[in-house]
């Protein structure tokens, strides 16, 4: 589910429309993925995008597994190399297996990666699909140099494979500026400072009843919940994308993210729907001489089984 032209703007239903010829190749390219990974909002396709995602370890799964092609790639150079000045077929042998285990690893890294990039936002996202088109044409390369090498044509199999290399560090380059520069994948209230001691916010009387609010101190934001006696406190910018999760949608004691669906439980910022993989930074709240204070606190994360709810019982439309 992504934006259609800058970060930030309102998520609506992207699944639901049609990719029109008149928009940019990335975001028509972007739609078919994410319908695709989307599966109609079914709780069990949530779930597979909650695992590709990398919800569960609390980082992008993409990342961690990208180092596996890349390792097991350097090392069949590394082992092609030796083979050159070793006789006995050892390093050949270790130089085929290395390029195997490389391709398993890329084809299962290529689907973590269409997962999150279709949740990437422009300029991200022109970016993102470059990287997958090189990882690609260099998965290819790596292909038929196995091929070659089955056949007997290890010189053709070391060309193609050290070409393949030279691409893999082109679209690694686009990843790192991709990470770097636009910040995907990064937790997008690093560097926010929330206080050690409890501070006032607001006053109580203010905070309306189960309606996501927004205060600062020090400007940055924070966002208040008030369900009942109780009040939730959490940073307010989305880990994922940057999005105000005051302007999301409250599901029991959890709150969407208007942008990408993202959902937290309100105790303790858990993450319990993707594409975010990191918990919402937690305050403690409390009420004192008429006002809301509020002070960080870990909250004692905590796994939350709250019920399923599709995305599109919360834009009100069909997928």
């Amino acid at each position: 589910m992504t934006s259609d032209e800058t970060p930030g703007a309102e998520k609506t239903q992207p699944e639901a429309e049609e990719p029109s010829p008149n928009k940019p190749i990335d975001e028509r390219l972007q739609k078919l993925v994410d319908r695709a990974f989307y599966g109609g909002g079914s709780e069990s396709a949530q779930a597979i995008r909650n695992f590709l995602n990398g919800t569960w370890l609390g980082e992008p799964l993409h990342a961690a597994l990208t180092d596996v092609p890349l390792g097991a790639w350097s090392a069949a150079l590394a082992f092609d190399l030796l083979d050159c000045f070793r006789e006995g077929p050892e390093f050949a042998q270790a130089a085929d297996a290395s390029i195997a285990v490389g391709l398993a690893g890329a084809a299962v890294a290529a689907v973590a990666g269409l997962a999150d990039w279709s949740d990437v936002d422009p300029p991200a996202r022109r970016l993102g699909m470059f990287h997958g088109l090189l990882n690609v044409g260099a998965t290819a390369l790596f292909g038929a140099s196995f091929l070659c090498r089955k056949r007997e044509k290890r010189t053709w199999g070391r060309l193609s494979a050290g070409m393949g290399f030279a691409m893999v560090l082109a679209s690694a380059k686009l990843g790192g500026e991709m990470v770097y520069k636009h910040r995907v994948g990064v937790d997008r209230t690093n560097g926010q400072s929330f206080p050690e001691e409890f501070v006032e916010v607001m006053n109580h009387s203010d905070l309306e009843n189960e309606k996501p609010t927004r205060v600062e101190h020090d400007g940055v934001p924070i966002l208040l919940v008030r369900r009942g006696s109780r009040i939730f406190a959490l940073a307010e910018t989305c880990s994922h994308f940057g999005a105000p999760l005051s302007e999301g949608t409250l599901v029991g004691d959890s709150i969407v993210c208007p942008w990408h669906m993202s959902r937290f439980a309100l105790a303790d910022g858990s993450v319990i729907n993707g594409p975010a993989v990191h918990p919402q930074p937690c305050l403690e709240a409390r009420i004192r001489d008429g006002k809301v204070e509020v002070r960080k606190s870990t909250c004692g994360r905590i796994q939350y089984a709250l019920p399923f709810v599709p995305a599109n019982a919360l834009t009100g439309e069909g997928s």
